[in-house]
């Protein structure tokens, strides 16, 4: 089984998920992984699982307030998904009708 540490921030939208699945009510002592890297600073990391990995999920101050704070900004990131194109609106204009406009204005 693979094992990585990670950032918290470094993580992806389905990993972020599975984070605020697995701590949903937090993390407490017993949760928390404290060890030496190579440089001899002292890590610590909650374990994240899946099928194929293990991540240590490196803490920091912000963690507890990203996973409090995760349902709204997920709900922020899909507000700014752009909204599809009504081709049908009298007021829409493709690139190439935009361009031919703009060339025949002498």
């Amino acid at each position: 089984m693979l094992r990585k540490l990670v950032d918290y921030k470094k993580l992806d939208h389905k990993l972020g998920a599975l984070l605020i699945e697995t701590y949903a009510d937090g993390y407490g002592d017993d949760d928390i992984i404290v060890f030496k890297n190579l440089k001899g600073e002292t890590i610590e990391a909650v374990e994240l699982k899946t099928e194929d990995t293990i991540y240590l999920v490196k803490i920091s101050k912000s963690l507890s307030n990203f996973i409090a704070n995760f349902e709204e900004n997920i709900e922020k990131e899909l507000e700014k998904v752009p909204q599809s194109v009504n081709a049908e609106d009298p007021n829409y204009q493709s690139d190439d009708e935009r361009k031919f406009d703009s060339e025949d204005q002498d």
